[in-house]
């Protein structure tokens, strides 16, 4: 049930989940899939999807959530290089970094999804995004198989990723962060001062998929949104956050569908409002 595998806490069943629990299980992925037909879905934590209701015609792809210890190696420019597992989960990742004085994560505190995950959306806040410390990666794609890659081998914008070869599915095996070395005192300063900010102005403690909306050029849509009204709107169990517009909450039993009314009605009314088209940013699958 997607609705136990993602934060938004809403969606329907699959058909089959596979856990590759290595890099060299992808040899054998397309053969079952196959097997079990239906389209594949890449699933991390689940924190930036709006998965449909009822019978859905996917295969859920996923990696183990433990990966081995963190590597490290350090650069001539005095930077440090950390290879982690696609599967681990962001946080994991950030309280490490943070224990060992690594520099560069901080601004990404709270976002609950998984490092893999976290590459394919280009993840991003506070002016930190993963693009910016990312210079490596180990992919796999029915396009190119599994191999390592570079920048220049990929391309990321806001809240965008893609890979040279165009592959609309692919796995995050492992990826490559380059860190600046920092005290432990300072990096969590930093991620505590990024952790506090959100607490203040977003349902952290609420079933959500984050920002449901990107935002346009030069504006906030949540503010675009606050503006419009739409603030504690709910279709059901599913609502704009009164703290902060543009994150939808599940309130119980919250339903996709009434996500896409509330997403319906959000873009008519910024439109009416403001004549700005609102672009998603949940990635929505069914």
């Amino acid at each position: 049930m997607m609705s136990e595998r993602t934060s938004l806490r809403c969606g329907g069943k699959t058909i089959a989940e596979l856990i590759l629990e290595r890099p060299e299980d992808a040899h054998d992925l397309e053969a079952a899939l196959e097997e079990y037909g239906g389209r594949p879905l890449t699933l991390g934590r689940g924190s930036n999807i709006l998965a449909a209701d009822g019978q859905l015609g996917l295969v859920v792809v996923s990696l183990p959530r433990q990966g081995k210890e963190l590597i490290t190696r350090e650069t001539l420019s005095g930077k440090v290089r950390v290879r982690v597992a696609g599967g681990v989960g962001l946080q994991k990742v950030i309280a490490w970094c943070l224990r060992h004085g690594l520099s560069g994560l901080e601004g990404l505190a709270g976002i609950p999804g998984s490092v893999g995950g976290a590459v394919a959306q280009n993840a991003g806040s506070y002016g930190c995004e993963m693009a910016g410390v990312l210079t490596g990666l180990v992919v796999w794609s029915p396009e190119s198989g599994l191999r390592r890659i570079v920048p220049g081998e990929y391309t990321t914008g806001y809240r965008s990723f893609a890979l040279r070869d165009r592959a609309e599915f692919f796995i995050v095996f492992e990826a490559e962060l380059e860190l600046s070395k920092t005290s432990p005192e300072a990096a969590m300063r930093a991620f505590t001062e990024a952790i506090e900010k959100k607490k203040a102005s977003q349902p952290l403690d609420k079933p959500t998929a984050g920002c449901i909306f990107k935002n346009p050029q030069g504006e906030s849509a949540g503010k675009l949104m606050d503006r419009a009204g739409l603030k504690g709107l709910r279709k059901g169990d599913m609502a704009f956050s009164e703290l902060h517009a543009n994150f939808m909450v599940n309130l119980g039993r919250g339903t996709a569908s009434q996500a896409a009314e509330l997403i319906a009605a959000a873009r008519e009314a910024v439109k009416g409002a403001c004549g700005l088209e609102l672009e998603l940013e949940v990635r929505t699958v069914g």
